[in-house]
């Protein structure tokens, strides 16, 4: 009963942060029949939070209190900050993006690149009584690899929600981890309904 009441609040809670992906720019059609695309990552210029503030004051900021609260957990977390988009997010992204488009995203030679830049992070916060889940908003530009300055697409991902399932995200970097996956699901979906 216990897990059915804290679904149900989730849901609700959840309900204010409705997901929007839309194309901009250009059109998916060239991706028809395409078996691989490359993924690149940015994060340069990312905001962090609803107040939109630069990511380096940000992490300045984050360092310090933690490191006052405990000796070097901050230099952890700034540390794991940047280690977490190779080690953890992008594989994430790539992973559902594959399985969602049934296209490989990992092919340098391919004739379309997909470049995933973050332009906001919100790090949500989970404290067991109360919860806020992270997101993620971002710009996917498809280019063709051979010409980068050719974009054949650009998409708006909004509020990629980060959460997990009977609140078991304690860390910042697993809140994170699922709102890129969820953008790579459906970037991955909306390729699939657009490439026709």
């Amino acid at each position: 009963m216990k897990k059915i009441i804290t679904a149900a609040l989730l849901a609700l809670s959840l309900a204010g942060y409705a997901q929007k992906i839309k194309i901009v720019e250009g059109s998916l059609a060239p991706l028809k029949g395409q078996k691989s695309v490359n993924t690149q990552f940015t994060y340069n210029d990312m905001l962090i939070g609803g107040k939109s503030i630069p990511e380096k004051e940000y992490l300045d900021k984050r360092k310090n209190e933690l490191n006052e609260k405990e000796p070097g957990r901050g230099d952890k977390f700034t540390e794991a900050w940047v280690n977490d988009r190779k080690e953890r997010f992008e594989p994430q992204f790539r992973e559902l993006f594959a399985k969602y488009s049934e296209m490989s995203s990992v092919d340098e030679k391919a004739q379309y690149t997909i470049i995933f830049h973050t332009t906001r992070t919100e790090v949500g916060f989970n404290v067991g009584v109360a919860s806020k889940p992270a997101y993620i908003d971002a710009e996917a530009t498809v280019v063709e690899t051979a010409n980068p300055s050719k974009v054949v697409a650009k998409i708006t991902i909004l509020k990629a929600l980060g959460y997990q399932a009977m609140g078991m995200d304690w860390e910042t970097g697993a809140r994170l981890t699922e709102a890129y996956a969820k953008s790579g699901k459906e970037l991955g979906k909306l390729i699939v309904k657009e490439a026709k």
